[in-house]
């Protein structure tokens, strides 16, 4: 692939990346900080991740929360979801559809999830639907 992959990253995937720097999604983070993925948002999942910010489990001060969102936020591509969104499979979680939506709109080469619903629906989508690591797997990504 000569341009990095277009990816939807879900927001606790993200998260993870974030607040646990060391942990298991550090390649992920760095996949998107040497712009080797392209991530993808629109302002349904951008929204999600900042109100996920703000759940007291992670006791992040508002410039935590804005250091954190600056680690991410300016390596992402904005995609606009028209009126009326792309019809997507039937899923068992409405908080998951903006992901699924985003994915066809933004024409995604990978929805990457750790999202037992979203996971389900794998061969349903018009792109993958993938775990982190078998994502980093199969882009061949390495931290």
């Amino acid at each position: 692939m000569t341009r990095s992959p277009r990816v939807v990253i879900d927001t606790n995937l993200v998260l993870s990346a974030l607040v646990f720097a060391s942990g298991r999604l550090t390649p992920l983070r760095l996949a998107w900080q040497d712009q080797r993925v392209l991530p993808l948002v629109s302002r349904a999942t951008a929204a999600e991740l900042i109100r996920a910010l703000t759940y007291p489990k992670f006791k992040l001060a508002a410039h935590e929360q804005e250091e954190l969102l600056a680690d991410y936020l300016p390596y992402c591509k904005t995609v606009r979801i028209p009126v009326p969104p792309p019809a997507t499979p039937p899923c068992r979680d409405a908080f998951d559809v903006p992901f699924l939506e985003l994915a066809l709109a933004g024409k995604a080469d990978a929805l990457v999830t750790g999202d037992k619903d979203l996971l389900s629906l794998a061969g349903e989508l018009a792109c993958p639907i993938l775990g982190a690591e078998q994502f980093l797997s199969a882009f061949n990504i390495a931290g």
